[in-house]
């Protein structure tokens, strides 16, 4: 592999490709798909690349992803035009406390839902209750909210998931709540006061407001319908869930099949798919990475996997780290987990929301308002090594001769 510096030369181009997308966020997608162009023409050209081997191990995790950010965009309006986010001044506190509160909603629904789910549901509710005047601060808070919910849980997020997939006990990543907790309520005490500041939530809803309740019941539907296969994929067919994207068909196929009792707002279509296509670029490149092996698993080298998460996208991380074994498993989907929030292109749920809330693709924006998502990530590691100690587990199964990552799929 060509070298420049000791450095391999897609590292190199990755680089660049997240440099480009930080300084022409408006450009986001022909910059992310130019650096995946010259990633593949660099490995074609003068590496041992085989696309077409690469794409086929790939495809599932990639059109997965398609379809649940697609899908969870269009049930996100579903839930908005419900009017239920308009009625919910009434039950969120005023002022300071609302703010945190939702923060707090986000949380535990990102523990039993997905977390791009439980950041869109968030976002339509914060987009709603604060009059679309939501700080970028806040917006990052969101973020981290859900995949802090999710990092605890092994139905919460893909790595964890992943990690129940491959034989890791629930109980082994439960822990991981120990310092997503006290993440949430950093992160929640700082936003709330950026999000007070700004715009308040209203004391009460405007006018004269009727849920629809169809529209909420689409949504508790379709949700139904992604845990139910999320259920039986990882406990009853564990062995074909990666030879076709069920979760991303499911949610889909749900939105589509109730389509008739209320039409979804179609024209969602194109700016979301372009959001999409985005993060596949970017997750298509990160899997093309000459990633062999990890430093030994250590509670240093976990925490320094949640900053590399927020640039380098976690799932090829996870993988990496599930066959070299030895690390403490909650911890080690903490840092995954929570670390992607630090920046918004980190993790699925960020990109996710950032279709509800463009001003979010500027990455100097995201630092400078949010920087406590980063400060609350340090902290929450701190507490859960200071409270529940590094507790690493012996490898559950024999690693094979070499490991090579240009194989692994990225989140």
């Amino acid at each position: 592999m060509a070298e420049v510096g000791g450095i391999p030369v897609p590292f190199i181009l990755f680089a660049l490709t997240l440099l480009g997308v930080a300084l022409f966020h408006r450009h986001t997608l022909a910059v992310a798909a130019t650096g995946l162009a010259a990633i593949v023409l660099f490995g074609l050209v003068f590496g041992s690349l085989d696309l077409a081997a690469h794409l086929r191990r790939e495809w599932v995790i990639l059109a997965n992803l398609f379809g649940l950010l697609v899908g969870f965009a269009l049930l996100a309006d579903h839930f908005e035009r419900s009017h239920v986010p308009q009625v919910l001044p009434r039950f969120l506190p005023d002022g300071w406390w609302g703010a945190f509160t939702l923060l707090v909603v986000i949380f535990v629904l990102s523990s039993f839902l997905d977390n791009i789910a439980a950041a869109m549901i968030g976002g339509t509710i914060a987009a709603s209750v604060f009059q679309r005047k939501v700080h970028i601060g806040y917006v990052a808070a969101i973020v981290a909210a859900s995949n802090a919910g999710g990092s605890g849980s092994v139905i919460g997020d893909t790595t964890t998931t992943m990690m129940w997939i491959d034989g890791i006990s629930p109980l082994d990543v439960l822990h991981a709540y120990g310092g997503a907790i006290v993440a949430l309520f950093v992160v929640a005490l700082i936003a709330a006061t950026q999000q007070t500041r700004l715009s308040p939530i209203l004391a009460d809803p405007i006018g004269a407001v009727r849920v629809d309740w169809v529209r909420l019941g689409i949504v508790g539907g379709v949700m139904a319908a992604a845990v139910s296969m999320n259920f039986v994929m990882n406990t009853r067919l564990a062995e074909i869930s990666d030879a076709f994207p069920f979760l991303g068909v499911a949610v889909c196929a749900a939105i589509v099949a109730l389509a008739p009792l209320r039409k979804p707002n179609w024209s969602l279509l194109p700016s979301t798919v372009k959001g999409s296509l985005f993060l596949l670029c970017l997750v298509l490149s990160a899997s093309l990475m000459p990633v062999s092996a990890l430093p030994a698993a250590s509670w240093p080298s976990t925490m320094a996997l949640g900053f590399v998460s927020a640039v380098f996208d976690n799932i090829p991380l996870t993988k990496l780290a599930l066959t070299q074994g030895g690390y403490d498993w909650g911890a080690l989907a903490y840092s995954v987990g929570f670390g992607g929030s630090m920046i918004w292109f980190g993790s699925s749920a960020g990109v996710a929301i950032s279709n509800l809330y463009p001003e979010a693709k500027s990455v100097g924006r995201w630092l400078k308002d949010g920087w406590h998502v980063t400060l609350a990530f340090v902290l929450g590691f701190a507490a859960l090594q200071l409270g529940l100690g590094w507790h690493p587990h012996p490898p559950h199964k024999k690693p094979p001769a070499a490991v090579h990552a240009e194989g692994d799929r990225p989140t």
